[in-house]
């Protein structure tokens, strides 16, 4: 049987991660978490004391680094350079300047790549801002999620509480807020429903049922190719 690709795009906190790796779990795919990549590079930029917005040494950075990911059907494990970053890249700290890092059109032009050689035999669900709009426009299956940004500061917010960091709510709608004004107002691979996706509403869908959805759909598609 043909196995597909699958593109999973939306803002952040909206529940595309999590739901994108149990639907590869289901399928028996391989899930990329392609804002992770970005993650990544923006905390090397911080520990090499390279700032964010220098379009240039960023593009240099993100040549050099050494993106992995690692099997866990629990949660995202990535490797930098061979380190376990996965909690570091989780926190406030990546948030706030992840932004100018992601909107470097070099740093995508580099990660683009990356992430069509990753996904060219297909079996793969990924997930991030521009999968189905740039990175894979011919996936079979695209998928836009969204939710509140209310929703989404309260999902953020118990996420950061279960690593034992406590940060103020306001503080995490304010910051979501800015994220999607910068994630779809950049040049270079913003932020954006494709015209073929499915959009699904999360504010009020357990992940159980966003994953019930998806791979139901994931299995409609797969039997017609």
């Amino acid at each position: 049987m043909k196995k597909i690709t699958i593109a999973i795009d939306g803002p952040a906190a909206s529940g595309k991660s999590t739901t994108a790796r149990e639907v590869a779990r289901r399928l028996g795919y391989i899930y990329i978490d392609t804002g992770a990549m970005y993650r990544a590079v923006t905390l090397k930029a911080l520990e090499e004391k390279v700032s964010v917005h220098d379009t240039d040494k960023i593009a240099q950075l993100v040549e050099k680094v050494k993106i992995e990911f690692g099997k866990n059907n629990r949660k995202t494990i990535i490797y930098l350079d061979g380190r376990d970053v996965s909690d570091e890249i989780r926190t406030p700290r990546i948030d706030q300047q992840i932004s100018p890092v992601a909107a470097n059109p070099k740093v995508r032009r580099v990660m683009v790549k990356k992430q069509q050689e990753m996904g060219r035999q297909g079996g793969m669900v990924l997930d991030g801002r521009d999968i189905g709009t740039v990175v894979f426009p011919n996936a079979e299956l695209k998928i836009y999620m969204l939710a509140s940004v209310e929703e989404r500061a309260m999902r953020r917010k118990l996420e950061m509480e279960q690593k034992g960091l406590e940060i103020d709510l306001e503080k995490v709608v304010q910051d979501l807020r800015y994220r999607d004004q910068q994630d779809m107002g950049r040049s270079h691979g913003p932020l954006k429903k494709a015209s073929d996706a499915v959009e699904i509403d999360t504010t009020r869908l357990t992940i159980e049922q966003q994953v019930d959805l998806i791979f139901k759909l994931a299995k409609e598609k797969i039997s017609q190719s």
